[in-house]
């Protein structure tokens, strides 16, 4: 049977180095959560929000699913954006895609996965859009990465087109939508410069 005993050896020592840094961290964190940003990103272990933002517990509401999909029957998703937006009043969502994504390779691949080919036909369905943009890129790698931006693009209107942004802008409220792609060979995020911040 696996352990994660070490896991709590981790947390502790976690814990203790930011309490001598900072006794009141703790204390002050459990007693508000009051972020400006929702993000919205990949699963993926390698694209862990607050760290590459260089923000701290409590500054970033966090949303993660296979290739960052806001998919409008995603009720999970939805109630995420819904309790962000009108509880928590965030000022940005930003949808965060990243390069070397497997949901992204196994979608543009067309591979049989099971349960999964079920989520990832939605970036299939970007890929079917955006058919003759992709093509006009020579080599496989470059359609994958144009993919991948493509696929955070449409991540970006489908959440501009969800009610609770739509009646969060009708209402004159302040948040904006963004789109970004994370480069894991260097770290940078790249702004697609899709910024959305009311229904015109």
């Amino acid at each position: 049977m696996s352990t994660i005993k070490h896991l709590f050896k981790n947390n502790k020592e976690w814990s203790d180095k930011i309490t001598a840094k900072d006794p009141s961290f703790f204390k002050t964190l459990s007693e508000q959560q009051s972020p400006q940003y929702l993000w919205i990103g990949c699963s993926d272990s390698r694209v862990p929000a607050n760290e590459l933002l260089g923000m701290q517990p409590g500054e970033v509401f966090v949303h993660r699913n296979i290739a960052n999909q806001v998919i409008h029957t995603d009720l999970n998703c939805l109630s995420v954006i819904q309790f962000a937006v009108e509880i928590l009043k965030v000022k940005d969502i930003i949808v965060c895609g990243h390069y070397g994504c497997g949901g992204i390779s196994a979608a543009y691949h067309d591979e049989n996965h099971g349960l999964i080919d079920n989520w990832l036909r939605h970036i299939q369905d970007v890929y079917r859009f955006n058919q003759q943009k992709l093509n006009n890129v020579a080599d496989e790698a470059g359609r994958i990465d144009l993919l991948c931006e493509l696929n955070v693009i449409e991540q970006v209107a489908n959440i501009s087109n969800t009610t609770i942004l739509r009646t969060a802008w009708l209402a004159k409220q302040n948040v904006t939508v963004h789109g970004v792609v994370y480069n894991l060979r260097d770290g940078i995020l790249k702004d697609l410069n899709v910024s959305v911040s009311s229904n015109d």
